[in-house]
């Protein structure tokens, strides 16, 4: 199951915990791969994932700031996709404001839980989280 059929399905449930805590582990890294698919196995590698020569990637991690890319012989110099280069490098652009607006859309989605939480009444015990939960023996 994709992780946003996964996210919707918790707040179908009302398990708003797990679904914030699935879109937070989702949104710590974003890997864009671009590569040229043909009808043969030709530049792919094991388990049918591109070739290390045949493919650029981009892997941003949020959290560390960390970017690494890899860019294949074959888009650069007088390599036979050396214009995918402007199209890979658009991807990475359109994932990071991608990234951006799902950050904006998580803390709206946080300050509508806490002003939630802060109406409930004040008598009422809220059940704890699954973490805080005593063991059972």
């Amino acid at each position: 199951m994709a992780a946003s059929d996964e996210f919707r399905k918790y707040l179908k449930e009302g398990k708003v915990v797990e679904a914030l805590t699935l879109a937070l582990g989702e949104a710590i890294e974003l890997e864009i791969t671009t590569w040229v698919s043909s009808e043969d196995d030709q530049g792919y590698g094991a388990m049918g994932q591109p070739a290390p020569g045949a493919r650029m990637r981009t892997r941003m991690n949020l959290v560390d700031g960390d970017i690494d890319n890899e860019v294949g012989s074959q888009f650069i110099g007088s390599g036979p996709y050396t214009e995918l280069r402007d199209f890979h490098l658009q991807q990475v652009q359109d994932g990071r404001d991608i990234i951006k607006q799902n950050l904006e859309s998580l803390q709206q989605m946080f300050v509508l839980l806490a002003r939630t939480v802060e109406r409930l009444p004040k008598n009422r015990t809220n059940p704890a989280l699954p973490s805080q939960q005593p063991p059972v023996y």
